[in-house]
């Protein structure tokens, strides 16, 4: 006779009533309700504007959702309300400025882009040669050219060095005299990253002055040489996490076939952080794209496009945006300008320096975002694919 079996159950846990969870959208009003009394008590106050209102309603928002929650959910929702409507001002409090910027380079640049003179689109397809006074043309096509010549020479420079560099730090500096240079050559990468970019245009113009006759001489390349300088470190440690990123399993399943260590970097260590390294590279050429002082010692400025890196000065869009905000509101004597190259008459604008800085500005904007999408592409195509 088999003797009945009691079975257990645990103990369900039931939410006490007074932590019921309330719909999203009451903080909705709470969030409401603290704007409105900010606005009527600043209004009251003589002192209303759109920043003290958003800032005072976001204060009271705190307030009125943490006092709401407390009475409607119980004390323990009522903390997590509160921590969560904190993060969300931070990310907010972020972000403002970030959009801000955009909105403001977006709204202004375009206009400038669009509306261009003498044709549409015609500030990216000339250049400054002949533009004198406030004659509404112009555009930023030779100091496009410039940055990414610039550009394209520092990466050529700067990728090598720091790739190999992590490499060596990640694969090879283990052991031994390979482990003392290693933490050597960390210090001297964290030290690197800290220098002003003032300092790397010195020394970019310092070395080649050093070697030359002419101490006036200025070259795309001398710019160059001076941003290579702010890539490496950030390509060194941006690889270097990437690569230890990569798990061991993968290298010693290689070696265990066989493999030597050489080969195993390049055909699995290097794969596997394909996607990371693109995007460390990225963010470095992101870094240096927008340097100005290391290109005002270096390459000076010119109004027409120069190909040569090894001769003649350049012109890039940093530079371009330091000259064209330096030279202010433009003085028009008359209502028209002449171009004394080509005799082409222009209308004079007061504001046409400024709205040609903002329009470069939405150009460099551009070729960032560029940068960015085809970092993407490569990661997308190239990081190798997970089984289903």
């Amino acid at each position: 006779m088999s003797s009945p079996i009691s079975v257990q159950t645990s103990p369900s846990v039931h939410r006490h009533h007074d932590e019921r969870r309330l719909p999203w959208y009451h903080l909705v009003f709470t969030g409401l309700a603290g704007l409105l009394v900010a606005i009527a008590g600043l209004a009251l106050a003589g002192a209303l504007s759109i920043p003290s209102a958003i800032l005072l309603g976001f204060v009271l928002h705190l307030l009125f959702g943490w006092t709401y929650s407390l009475v409607r959910e119980g004390p323990r929702w009522a903390m997590d309300r509160l921590m969560t409507l904190l993060v969300i001002g931070a990310f907010a409090i972020a972000m403002f400025p970030l959009l801000s910027l955009l909105w403001s380079v977006v709204a202004r640049g375009m206009t400038r882009v669009i509306a261009a003179k003498p044709s549409l689109l015609s500030f990216w397809t000339s250049d400054m040669s002949g533009i004198i006074g406030g004659a509404d043309a112009g555009g930023v096509v030779h100091a496009t050219i410039g940055t990414l010549l610039i550009t394209l020479w520092a990466s050529i420079i700067s990728i090598p060095v720091g790739l190999f560099t992590a490499i060596f730090l990640v694969e090879y500096a283990d052991q031994g005299w390979k482990r003392t240079l290693g933490k050597g050559v960390t210090f001297l990468v964290d030290v690197m990253t800290g220098i002003p970019s003032i300092v790397a245009g010195l020394f970019g113009l310092a070395l080649f002055i050093a070697f030359m006759p002419d101490q006036s001489v200025r070259m795309g390349i001398m710019g160059a040489v001076a941003l290579s300088l702010l890539m490496i470190p950030t390509v060194v440690r941006n690889s270097e996490e990437m690569l230890r990123l990569v798990p061991m399993d993968l290298r010693e399943a290689a070696y265990a076939l066989g493999v030597p260590k050489w080969l195993t970097i390049v055909k699995v260590v290097l794969r596997t952080a394909i996607a990371g390294l693109t995007t460390g590279i990225t963010l470095a050429i992101a870094r240096v794209i927008g340097e100005t002082a290391p290109l005002l010692l270096t390459v000076g400025m010119v109004t027409s496009i120069n190909w040569n890196m090894f001769d003649g000065r350049m012109a890039t869009l940093p530079t371009f945006i330091n000259q064209q905000y330096r030279a202010g509101s433009a003085n028009c004597m008359n209502e028209t300008v002449t171009n004394p190259i080509n005799q082409e008459v222009y209308a004079c604008a007061i504001t046409t320096n400024i709205d040609r800085a903002w329009a470069a500005a939405f150009t460099l904007i551009i070729i960032v975002m560029v940068l960015n999408i085809v970092a993407r592409l490569i990661s997308h195509y190239f990081s190798p694919k997970l089984s289903r």
